[in-house]
């Protein structure tokens, strides 16, 4: 797997593309591209951790790809290394003709840069993808901005994956990023009332970055790391409004017709399609038979599922 490292630690000379990248989508690719092909430099994506907005602003801002993810999905497409910048006040106040100059050239050592048409960077985001063309054109490092990505719907951004996943529509996600959406999460003692009737489920902690889809009833395919066999499986994304309603919002996966022991395992998790709301039953019975009616339409639905 290639590196996840800090600036002081990349391989040298870098040829770099620079951008938050989240959600890997087939925009990100086409700038990512410009720096994998032949020419000076290792190939490189280059971020900034935490995200600036986080910093400046004090937002949450959840990834849809969290660093330790995106390594393995950065390597099939020719990059040899992800760097992280760490984003601070600092950093935040440092002229583009400064970022320039300290970051991308002197400790980068950049020889080749890309970039979207809509990045901004520098202090008060007052630089832009063509005033790093004559900066670092300055400097000799050879710039290339490439133009927004838009498909029938408009532009294809990551902000269009996080709103598909609110809404459950897990087939546009996959399209927009061209691979299915994941998350894992370590497998946690929960109360055992799933399998008090009848429908055991793995309860799992989850990196408190990631961004999740929105909460209900989902259809998914689930694998623990050191097997990689894909289970079928349905997924409750949410609170438990008939065991305690007052209650956190939770993962709980239901491995369908396996009887496995998943303590302190970490497992992975494939949504495929959402079923339904979350509902209140009036007794666990009730909710008992309705998880029964998932788990037949879970078993229908992943036999024409080939993703896996």
């Amino acid at each position: 797997m290639i590196p996840l490292c800090s600036p002081q630690q990349a391989l040298l000379p870098t040829a770099l593309a620079l951008g938050s990248f989240d959600g890997l989508h087939y925009g990100h690719r086409r700038v990512i591209e410009m720096v994998t092909t032949n020419g000076p430099g290792i190939p490189t994506v280059v971020s900034f951790w935490p995200h600036p907005r986080e910093i400046l602003y004090g937002e949450t801002r959840l990834r849809l790809d969290l660093p330790s993810e995106k390594t393995s999905l950065l390597e099939p497409i020719g990059v040899k290394q992800l760097v992280l910048i760490p984003f601070d006040q600092e950093l935040s106040a440092l002229t583009p003709e400064k970022f320039v100059d300290q970051i991308l050239f002197k400790t980068l050592q950049a020889r080749r840069i890309a970039v979207g048409a809509n990045f901004r960077f520098g202090s008060n985001r007052t630089g832009d993808a063509f005033a790093l063309q004559k900066i670092a054109g300055a400097l000799d490092i050879k710039v290339s901005v490439v133009p927004i990505l838009e498909d029938k719907e408009g532009r294809v951004s990551s902000s269009r994956i996080r709103s598909a996943l609110k809404e459950g529509q897990l087939d546009i996600a996959k399209k927009l990023m061209g691979r299915p959406y994941r998350f894992c999460g370590n497998v946690v003692s929960g109360r055992g009332i799933g399998r008090g009737i009848g429908w055991p489920t793995a309860n799992l902690q989850v990196d408190g970055r990631k961004f999740l889809p929105g909460l209900g009833v989902y259809v998914a395919w689930a694998w623990t790391e050191r097997q990689k066999k894909p289970f079928r499986a349905v997924m409750n994304l949410g609170p438990q409004p008939t065991v305690d309603p007052t209650a956190p919002s939770a993962v709980e996966v239901h491995l369908l017709d396996q009887d496995i022991d998943l303590s302190k395992q970490k497992l992975v998790i494939e949504p495929v399609q959402k079923l339904r709301e979350q509902k209140q039953f009036s007794d666990l019975k009730s909710l008992s038979n309705q998880i029964g009616l998932d788990a037949n339409l879970a078993r229908t639905i992943l036999k024409a599922d080939r993703t896996c």
